[in-house]
């Protein structure tokens, strides 16, 4: 565990955590329900078998653990809206008593509008889910307003996309493989949209989260950067570049569904202006071609057919999800983001951060977070404009089609009793937060 004094960070830099709606709400039975909901009925799709359907039970604890965030000291918890739930009679009302809880704590509420639980009976294979998607965010800005400064429209559009759609392995567990782009599409068109209706409800400061990693060649020859490049169009250039240039990256706009004069209206609105850019990171990808067999990849099985091939970063610590630890590659990532979209890139927030580890005492979260929050500080020595970060997560969680098994709060819960307990992690961000309000300049 690092010793040395977290270096400090501009005076207003924004420090958060961040979760999900279904990931902690439960509450099921008091909201429609979503498309994981019924990926979660389906025998195999969780490793542990489990759902969501009382996860934290936040819903009915939400008290505590805006306590738990008090006590905490960040600026900000970055939470996520259900749609489901705000379809549901009295939805609404408990973002409500959320985000007033919040506001009495002193913690400022950052919502985000989707994060992959889409209700059941809409598809983002079609386009009339993105003008679905604008019309529930009208409904919720013109609620909640006049209490939330900032928000977040969608939450790494890549991922849905890829796990959800190209893969199967998430919800609605589709393998669609490269058909899926039109859901890559739609869910961009959606952020537009929302963009423009968060705007009309008088919002001033939206933005995305998007997931982006530094994309790794497995070696200097030349297929293996070829398959790298193509990875990294995939899984960072398809999502960044229509929002911040306009344009999708070259070849891929004529993929898109409809013809180029549509896909270019389309465009217009995806590149609405940001006021800030939400990334996600957790780690770097090292690529090579592809080598025509299945690969283990994170907990994934990624089939043969793919044009690349995903290879191991050796010499690294690894999380508990079998993650490398890369702290640097945060830094990389960043002044790779400034370098390529310049002026055209908004601040950035980091949106989320974290990693998998069991145990109250978890030292290794501690070193994965305070060797992360010294690789944003070296961003900003290098001239990236940072202005904030969000650790995930608050509390322990459903982690998807993981289940139970992989643990990534700074609050352990037990899954039997609900009981919360702060780990090791939860006292040293806690301090690393003190200090940066009171350490002298």
């Amino acid at each position: 565990m690092a010793t040395h004094p977290i270096p400090r960070f501009p005076d207003g830099f924004l420090w958060g955590v961040s979760t999900s709606a279904h990931q902690i709400e439960g509450a099921a039975e008091l909201r429609e329900p979503s498309v994981w909901d019924a990926f979660t009925a389906e025998p195999g799709r969780v490793k542990d078998g489990s759902t969501a359907a009382v996860a934290c039970d936040h819903y009915h604890r939400y008290r505590e653990d805006v306590a738990l965030l008090a006590d905490l000291g960040v600026d900000a918890y970055r939470f996520s809206v259900s749609w489901p739930r705000v379809n549901s009679p009295g939805g609404l009302g408990f973002y409500d008593r959320l985000v007033d809880e919040l506001c009495a704590a002193g913690v400022r509420p950052v919502p985000t509008l989707f994060h992959w639980d889409l209700p059941v009976g809409l598809d983002w294979l079609e386009r009339d889910t993105a003008s679905r998607f604008a019309e529930y965010v009208t409904r919720v800005a013109d609620r909640l307003g006049d209490r939330v400064g900032r928000w977040i429209t969608l939450n790494e559009p890549a991922e849905h996309t890829l796990l959800g759609h190209a893969l199967g392995v998430h919800a609605p567990g589709r393998g669609l493989l490269f058909d899926a782009l039109p859901v890559a599409h739609h869910q961009l068109l959606a952020h537009g949209l929302a963009v423009r209706a968060l705007r009309a409800s008088g919002a001033t400061d939206v933005g995305i989260a998007n997931s982006h990693g530094p994309t790794w060649p497995a070696s200097d020859d030349p297929a293996d950067r070829e398959a790298a490049d193509f990875y990294d169009l995939l899984l960072n250039r398809l999502f960044s570049d229509p929002l911040l240039t306009g344009r999708y990256p070259e070849g891929v706009g004529e993929l898109m569904p409809g013809d180029a004069r549509q896909v270019d209206a389309d465009l217009a609105v995806i590149a609405e202006p940001l006021d800030w850019y939400g990334v996600n990171y957790y780690a770097p990808t090292r690529v090579g071609a592809p080598q025509g067999a299945e690969i283990e990849f994170g907990g994934l099985t990624l089939p043969a057919e793919l044009p690349f091939s995903v290879r191991g970063i050796e010499g690294r610590p690894l999380t508990d999800f079998g993650w490398p630890v890369v702290p640097e590659g945060l830094t990389e990532l960043l002044t790779g983001l400034s370098d390529r979209y310049g002026d055209r890139l908004p601040p950035i927030v980091i949106t989320e951060n974290g990693c998998s580890y069991e145990g109250l005492d978890d030292r290794d979260r501690i070193a994965y977070l305070d060797g992360h929050v010294r690789a944003l500080h070296r961003a900003l020595e290098a001239g990236v404009d940072v202005r904030g970060y969000f650790v995930w997560s608050l509390l322990d969680n459903f982690e998807w089609a993981e289940g139970y098994a992989r643990r990534f709060g700074l609050v352990h819960v037990d899954f039997a009793t609900l009981e919360r307990t702060p780990k090791a992690s939860y006292g040293w961000f806690r301090e690393v937060l003190r200090a940066q309000r009171h350490r002298p300049r």
